[in-house]
């Protein structure tokens, strides 16, 4: 086959496996397709965890040996090693297929290549790397989680061209148009998490939920508020009383008080008290709390001081910026990003691996945080509370 046919078959693979989309983690999204003469003659993706894996759901939905034509199409390396369904590339050799054709590699350093040797020792002729740039996106919370061994933590901003998220009376409903926010909502359902800051509760009274279409999708939802303003009032926000307040996370410090700590666990919410001294939550100590709970990813939404205060410490991993036409020119107006002093452009935080996507007049610029050798932190700037 040619490798615009190539390109073909993996994309119909890369469809399949977003049909998992926000359900296999802490496993990554993988989809498989067998080719016999040209057409498709079986498919799969792994649905979730503890499940088959997306090859041997295409043979088995295959339900006979394939034929001597046969090629299989999969998103990432066949797994060379026995988990809990066994490992793929055993089943690719004893089912007689004879040629393969991936998309990225695994990005398993103690894996990776593993698959392609396996195979290629049984003598099955392996073609790698086609569209292997979508294909490693499709897994960016996965590929964190499976080499740095801690969750992948995103923040998100709507801004106008300026770099504004409001005006300095606080409007800001909407700066972006409607596919932008729908998009927000089919982030939400990838991560696993999504967080907020108390003032965002507080002001905008969120639920906090992904809403794609007809359907409503709670994960967990993380609630910044080291001294526990947003359980002060006598009327709460809708996440401590709705009915998915089981699904909330209150982060909070020694200083929020006990009392409300009382109040949020008789109502079911749970509380994180972090190890800490002051009412400033690090960073480094949620992330190490969500590993241990196998919370693989976390979306931050806001606000502009919960973003910019990971920012500081260098904890924030990915950023999600969706910019509108729309111009401010308001020195007072509200931004979303503060807390360094940058006097040089060797030290400004940039984005590596970007993504560009458009919608409508709006554009989405997305891609990895990387961090200067020396950030350079306004220490007269707020600090998470």
């Amino acid at each position: 086959m040619s490798a615009v046919d190539h390109e073909t078959h993996v994309r119909r693979a890369l469809a399949l496996a977003q049909q998992a989309w926000g359900e296999t983690h802490p496993n990554p999204m993988v989809g498989a397709l067998i080719v016999e003469d040209g057409v498709v003659v079986a498919e799969g993706f792994h649905a979730r965890d503890g499940e088959a894996h997306a090859e041997r759901v295409a043979l088995t939905r295959l339900g006979r040996r394939p034929k001597p034509s046969a090629v299989l199409y999969v998103t990432m390396e066949p797994c060379s090693t026995h988990g809990r369904t066994g490992a793929c590339c055993e089943a690719i050799i004893e089912a007689g297929l004879t040629r393969v054709v991936v998309g990225a590699a695994d990005p398993n350093p103690a894996h990776a290549g593993a698959g392609f040797a396996r195979l290629r020792a049984a003598g099955i002729e392996v073609t790698e790397g086609v569209l292997a740039d979508e294909c490693t996106d499709l897994n960016l919370i996965f590929n964190h989680w499976i080499t740095a061994g801690t969750p992948l933590f995103a923040a998100k901003a709507a801004v106008s061209l300026d770099g504004r998220m409001a005006t300095r009376a606080g409007d800001s409903q909407w700066i972006t148009n409607e596919a932008s926010r729908a998009d927000v909502h089919r982030w939400r359902r990838l991560f696993p998490a999504i967080a907020v800051g108390a003032g965002t509760v507080m002001k905008d009274n969120p639920r906090l939920t992904s809403r794609c279409g007809d359907q409503e999708w709670c994960g967990w939802r993380f609630v910044f508020d080291g001294l526990l303003r947003s359980v002060a009032e006598r009327t709460l926000p809708q996440v401590y009383t709705d009915e998915h307040r089981t699904r909330t996370i209150v982060v909070t410090t020694a200083h929020g008080g006990m009392g409300y700590v009382r109040r949020l666990r008789d109502l079911g919410v749970n509380v994180w008290v972090m190890p800490t001294p002051t009412k400033r939550v690090l960073a480094a100590d949620f992330r190490r709390k969500c590993a241990e709970e196998r919370i693989v990813g976390v979306y931050f939404e806001g606000g502009a001081q919960l973003i910019s205060e990971w920012l500081r410490q260098k904890e924030l991993d990915y950023l999600f910026v969706y910019r509108a036409p729309v111009l401010f020119a308001d020195n007072r107006a509200k931004g979303i990003f503060g807390g360094l002093r940058t006097e040089k452009l060797a030290n400004a935080v940039r984005l590596a691996s970007i993504r560009h996507e458009r919608f409508g007049d709006d554009e989405l610029i997305r891609g990895r945080v990387t961090y200067p050798d020396k950030l350079q932190v306004d220490e007269t700037a707020y600090s998470l509370g």
